[in-house]
């Protein structure tokens, strides 16, 4: 029995994986602006911190998500709907915020760098079998949240607020949410692993590593 319900789970998260792939081209901008409204209520779950302007919020967990869901393009996209309706006046921004003066804001960088960690995450799932395993999403997910998201984002809340000194900066953009970002790559990563087959589906790189589904 607990093989059966195995193989059925296998074959589910492949048969999903498949229909994403072979989405026509309306269903998958349907799906990217639901990932841009997923992102914009996940945006509103946040915890604002004395000491810096940036809060600590579950937006990111939604961005590493769209990559996972939607690959490369189309997690992107999400992610460009995200931005460019926040900036056309969509109260999605955290804590409701809106408009052109948000992004150009001390956490302006932080939601540019959502595209690219979206489409870094999603490339690599589509691509590569062994991006779908749990370690390997974790490490890249890590790189996406750290590096493609808060580097933009220490480099424009550098230049709003006028800090220059690299430890002070971080202080106020990185360091007070190591633990909360951890935790949402963890989360995000094991989800990632849970659905996503591990059986090449259409040209992966390494489409001999796996015939696991």
């Amino acid at each position: 029995m607990s093989v059966t319900v195995l193989d059925k789970y296998k074959d589910v998260r492949y048969n999903l994986f498949k229909w994403r792939c072979e989405a026509s081209l309306i269903h998958k901008i349907i799906l990217a602006f639901a990932m841009a409204c997923f992102t914009g209520i996940a945006a509103q779950v946040r915890i604002p911190l004395p000491w810096t302007p940036v809060p600590i919020s579950a937006q990111t967990f939604a961005v590493l998500l769209s990559g996972v869901l939607l690959g490369g393009w189309y997690g992107g996209l999400s992610q460009v709907f995200y931005v460019g309706a926040g900036i056309a006046g969509v109260p999605w921004f955290s804590g409701g915020g809106s408009g052109i003066a948000y992004i150009s804001g001390p956490t302006g960088g932080y939601i540019i760098g959502f595209i690219l960690a979206a489409l870094f995450i999603g490339y690599f799932i589509d691509r590569f079998v062994r991006a779908r395993g749990f370690f390997a999403i974790f490490v890249l997910m890590l790189f996406a949240n750290f590096v493609l998201i808060h580097l933009p984002g220490l480099l424009q809340l550098s230049v709003v607020t006028g800090v220059r000194n690299i430890y002070e900066l971080l202080s106020m953009g990185t360091l007070p949410f190591i633990v909360g970002d951890v935790a949402k790559v963890l989360a995000a990563a094991a989800l990632a692993k849970g659905i996503t087959p591990k059986r090449a589906y259409d040209g992966e790189v390494d489409v001999g590593f796996s015939n696991k589904q």
